[in-house]
């Protein structure tokens, strides 16, 4: 027997086709070969299309099968794992009304900011763990605010991963952690916040119904099944945000359990049974997939927005034509550690919420055109992007989550053999790399949404460590030197 995991990113879209018994990746596929594109009408935007995600869903599912030789008939469930904190918004016969205000988008700051200010502080946090910040509550009331027409007219809001499976099965529906990732959960009702749906002047029917997280969520529309040429009544079994899956992924489920990625963005993710926040709402504090009210699981989530992405910049617009990633690592790895001093700062894509939502853009500093070349900068940039985790692994210590190991796949950032031991030098955490991925753990999801395994336990046997990274003592002086500098440099930015 097989399920599909779906991983619907900003970048693309990627399929995987698990083996139940073997317990690992049959095949996997994503589309498109290059990055998506992000829109981005005016400084701060970034909008997608939600059609552009479902015909590269439907190229990566083509391309899942097609040197993939098995009887579709034991394929059994579909897990959805997506970007997080985007705005879809359909009219009554369910189309798509605007480009989805997606993950980077920065519009909504000070929208969250006013939101945040007027119901005060310690409401806002002790009912919601967050301020409403840039996430999905306050783009809709940016909607509701500058387009009014258009506000007027929403039948239901949803989440990217929520619009899939919409289209997948024509049923509109979310879960807790996705409404507690958009900002709309009341940790202490636990139901949908009547203060902030007050506030906001937005009718309580707008949201999809609420459905367990492992979960039937329907079956596919025969038309849909046609479309992707899969089996009919073939059923949506999990759906979760992007980091939270990437977490489960990693079979992080427990207090104190860690997992990062460093794909366009970077996370770190712990998970605490405690229902904590940060008072400046620079981390923040979601519903985890196995979170019931109970027994809480709360997962505790940093966000550098400027991850990979300032990799991606550099490689396309300061590496020469055909140079690839290990090339580039290899080039960055002939600079020792420091980088001669040059410092780079990765916050290039939208507001930071570990600044406070300031959008201070990518900045290069002490650049030096007698001492510098492209490998300093190539080294800088990495290490730049070790700093901003560690700045906000700290912050991540006044919520409970004390660092010592950290899972993560063996992708993107996590390839760089010299931006994974800047990370765990600097931090003192062993990092461990896994061989999954986040639509290997919606597969994993789907299977136990529709009681293929009967515990996670059963369904991370075939997860296997592929590398163990330890902090290497003969940089460590140096990377610290170096991140303090940084940090030096970063506090006198953010206090101007």
């Amino acid at each position: 027997m097989y399920t599909i995991g779906y991983d619907i990113g900003s970048s693309s879209v990627k399929a995987a086709l698990f083996g139940v018994s073997e317990g690992s990746c049959i095949a996997s596929a994503y589309s498109p070969d290059e990055e998506m594109t992000i829109s981005a009408l005016q400084s701060g935007w970034a909008e997608q299309n939600p059609e552009m995600w479902w015909q590269h869903l439907k190229n990566a599912t083509t391309k899942l099968f097609s040197g993939t030789h098995i009887d579709k008939k034991n394929i059994k469930a579909i897990g959805i794992s997506y970007q997080m904190h985007g705005l879809v918004v359909v009219d009554k016969e369910l189309n798509v009304m605007r480009p989805a205000i997606i993950w980077c988008d920065s519009r909504a700051v000070e929208t969250g900011n006013r939101i945040f200010e007027d119901l005060g502080a310690e409401e806002c946090l002790f009912s919601l763990l967050n301020s409403p910040g840039n996430f999905t509550a306050s783009k809709l009331k940016w909607v509701k605010d500058n387009e009014p027409a258009l506000f007027n007219k929403i039948h239901k809001i949803m989440l990217p991963g929520d619009y899939i499976a919409m289209r997948m099965t024509g049923n509109v529906q979310t879960t807790i952690p996705g409404l507690s990732e958009g900002i709309f959960w009341d940790y202490n009702k636990n139901e949908v916040s009547g203060m902030l749906l007050n506030y906001l002047g937005i009718p309580n029917d707008m949201f999809p119904e609420i459905v367990p997280t492992f979960s039937d969520q329907g079956a596919l529309l025969e038309s849909v099944a046609d479309e992707l040429d899969l089996p009919h009544g073939l059923k949506v079994s999990y759906r979760a945000g992007d980091q939270p899956n990437n977490a489960f992924s990693l079979n992080v489920l427990e207090p104190g359990e860690v997992a990062a990625t460093a794909g366009t963005s970077g996370v770190i993710y712990g998970v605490t049974d405690q229902v904590r926040y940060d008072p400046e709402s620079r981390v923040n504090s979601f519903a985890h997939v196995n979170y019931v009210e109970k027994d809480p699981r709360i997962g505790v989530l940093l966000c550098i927005n400027g991850t990979g992405i300032l990799n991606s910049w550099l490689k396309k617009n300061v590496a020469d034509q055909g140079i690839d990633y290990e090339e580039m690592n290899m080039i960055a790895s002939r600079v020792s550690a420091g980088s001669d001093g040059l410092l780079v700062f990765p916050f290039g894509n939208g507001a930071e919420r570990v600044l406070g939502n300031r959008d201070i853009g990518s900045i290069i500093k002490n650049l030096n055109f007698n001492i510098h070349h492209k490998a300093h900068l190539f080294r800088a940039a990495q290490e730049g992007i070790a700093f901003s985790l560690k700045y906000g692994m700290d912050v991540m210590k006044d919520t409970g989550i004390e660092t010592k190991i950290i899972r993560a796949g063996n992708a993107n950032m996590f390839l760089s053999d010299l931006f994974s031991h800047t990370l765990a030098t600097l931090t003192g955490a062993v990092i461990e790399l896994y061989n999954t991925d986040g639509s290997l753990g919606a597969a994993r999801g789907a299977a136990i949404g529709t009681g293929l395994f009967g515990s996670p336990k059963e369904a991370f046997a075939g997860l296997k460590m592929i590398k163990r990274i330890e902090p290497d003592t003969k940089i460590k002086s140096q990377i610290t030197e170096a991140y303090e500098a940084w940090k030096k440099n970063l506090l006198q930015i953010i206090s101007t």
